[in-house]
């Protein structure tokens, strides 16, 4: 193992933030983290666990160690008549893992498709698209506690998953490194094709059945008509919640707004999409230097070059005060700000 040090962080985040560590290591196992850990020259320095960097704005540099994980690994370690449980080390590529999936027959992350990321990350922000969140198949994960030194398994319940939430993000914050996640796949797909636009577009691809390779390429081709590529234009994909309301609030808001896009919960309440309220309050297509929102997404912030991640911020303030003031609803970031 080798440790860098003033590394440009440029290459490890989608939003292309030129931020610098002071020091820089990459691991490929537990052992290996230990030991960078055990360390005494980097034992007392502030440190970042980072996966793909697909959900992190970086807004200064960083004055200690960055530990890149990359721990790698997809094995199927048992199944029954119904399911493949299949565990993937937390530094495979999340797009990468589902494509495996799918070429295997495995259902159930298909609508998860083109989400950009490490599957390190996908429990830690209960990743969701399309109508299925992680918490659907999940079955377990792995995590090293970064003080006590053990490794300790999650199952579902552990994990207190929510909306984009879950413990790691809360009461867990900063204190674990994820080794691997399992997921329990379907080998007879249940199809979830009712939310978003995927029905129509697999009537536009000419999709003769339904399969979960036709439902993953709809998906695919939805999110690359609508979302910019981070190799392109930096950015961290939804970089806000869509917000949740009351039935009450949403009448209310409905009458003002006969348009307003909603969804009804199970729980009575309604998930309003926060790109249609960011539209509506005028910042669609917003620039201001390199930082801006996208023309064809309004959930999505993006830098156009040389943006510095305080730019950023400061644009996202005013576009949660602009909303707020609109609706009266407050919208949540779903990017870590560091």
């Amino acid at each position: 193992m080798r440790v860098l040090e003033n590394v440009s962080l440029r290459p490890y985040n989608t939003f292309g933030i030129d931020a610098v560590s002071r020091y820089f290591a990459s691991f490929h196992s537990r052992e290996q983290l230990e030991t960078l850990l055990l360390d005494p020259q980097y034992a007392t320095l502030p440190r970042l666990i980072l996966g793909g960097g697909s959900n992190i704005l970086l807004t200064k540099d960083f004055d200690g160690i960055i530990l890149k994980n990359e721990i790698k690994g997809i094995t199927s370690i048992r199944e029954d008549a119904d399911y493949v449980y299949v565990k993937a080390g937390a530094g495979e590529n999340w797009h990468q893992f589902v494509m495996d999936c799918i070429a295997k027959g495995l259902g159930g992350l298909e609508n998860l498709s083109l989400i950009p990321g490490n599957v390190g990350a996908s429990p830690m922000q209960n990743i969701g698209a399309y109508g299925v969140e992680i918490k659907d198949v999940f079955h377990e994960l792995e995590a090293f506690h970064l003080h006590d030194r053990e490794v300790r398994v999650f199952d579902r319940e552990a994990c207190a998953f929510g909306y984009r939430e879950s413990v790691f993000k809360h009461q867990y914050k900063d204190q674990f490194a994820i080794l691997n996640v399992t997921y329990r796949l379907s080998k007879k797909p249940v199809f979830n094709t009712s939310y978003g636009a995927i029905e129509q577009e697999l009537e536009r691809m000419g999709a003769k059945e339904l399969t979960i390779r036709n439902i993953s390429q709809a998906v695919i081709n939805i999110r690359s008509s609508k979302l910019p590529n981070p190799a392109e234009i930096g950015n961290a994909g939804s970089f806000f919640k869509n917000p949740e309301v009351t039935a009450e609030t949403y009448e209310s808001l409905k009458l003002a707004f006969p348009n307003i896009v909603a969804y009804p919960l199970a729980n009575g309440h309604f998930k309003l999409a926060a790109g249609w309220l960011i539209e509506q309050a005028g910042w669609k297509g917003y620039r201001n230097g390199d930082a801006g929102v996208h023309e064809r997404q309004a959930l999505v912030l993006v830098n156009y070059g040389h943006a510095a991640g305080e730019d950023i911020v400061e644009l996202s303030w005013k576009v949660v005060d602009s909303v707020k003031e609109k609706f009266g609803v407050v919208l949540e970031r779903e990017v870590n700000i560091i």
